[in-house]
């Protein structure tokens, strides 16, 4: 007989879904406090799991959008009844974001991070006028480094600042990563360096210059 565990259809669902859930309640509250969020705000939860950052962010009074595409999760959300809580139970890339104003706070599945990035930042007339995203913590350095150090956050640059926040210990997820986590903070320029209506492309123009 073999001595490996046996591997539970939760185990199945968190690695086919990504997921890294923050347990650490003290570090959610002080997260979500830095916020300055009020019932003026409509936020966007990418990868809501369990809801560890979805409660808190109701609390404040925000209008919430909670995204998750595990079907076990969603339903655990629903079923908690919170009048500012939309549970949109479906892939974050393919969600229809919403047209009025909006943010973003997520912890969303490490391995959707450069596709999210594109996501929100890509067309900067969509996208959000802030996202606070906990993202493995190389991920947000290389990011938030002045000069910039990728191509794509260059193409972003004039459109988007981006800020290096605290660091997120492995040890407060469950599962627990392999790698540290990090709060990357993204603002919307205002005003922009550049028109938005240039932002398309903008990257593929960039590359010549940049090698």
């Amino acid at each position: 007989m073999s001595g490996r565990a046996r591997t539970t259809e939760r185990d199945e669902r968190r690695r086919s879904y990504g997921q890294n859930f923050l347990v650490d309640r003290p570090l959610v509250e002080r997260f979500i406090a830095g916020l300055d969020l009020g019932p003026d705000d409509l936020v966007v939860d990418l990868g809501a799991g369990s809801g560890a950052l979805t409660w808190p962010l109701a609390a404040t009074g925000a209008t919430v959008w909670a995204v998750e595409s595990d079907p076990v999760w969603a339903e655990r959300l629903r079923a908690r009844r919170d009048g500012r809580v939309r549970v949109i139970p479906t892939d974050l890339r393919r969600l229809r974001f919403p047209k009025d104003p909006y943010r973003v706070v997520a912890n969303p599945p490490f391995g959707l991070t450069t596709e999210l990035l594109g996501m929100l930042l890509d067309r900067p007339e969509r996208g959000p006028t802030r996202a606070d995203l906990i993202v493995q913590v190389e991920v947000a350095r290389k990011h938030s480094a002045t000069p910039p150090a990728s191509l794509r956050t260059a193409a972003w640059s004039p459109w988007w600042e981006f800020e290096l926040g605290s660091i997120v210990r492995r040890t407060s997820f469950r599962p627990q990563p392999s790698v540290d986590a990090a709060v990357l903070t993204i603002r919307k320029r205002c005003p922009a360096i550049l028109p938005e209506r240039l932002a398309p492309g903008f990257a593929e123009r960039l590359r010549i210059d940049w090698h």
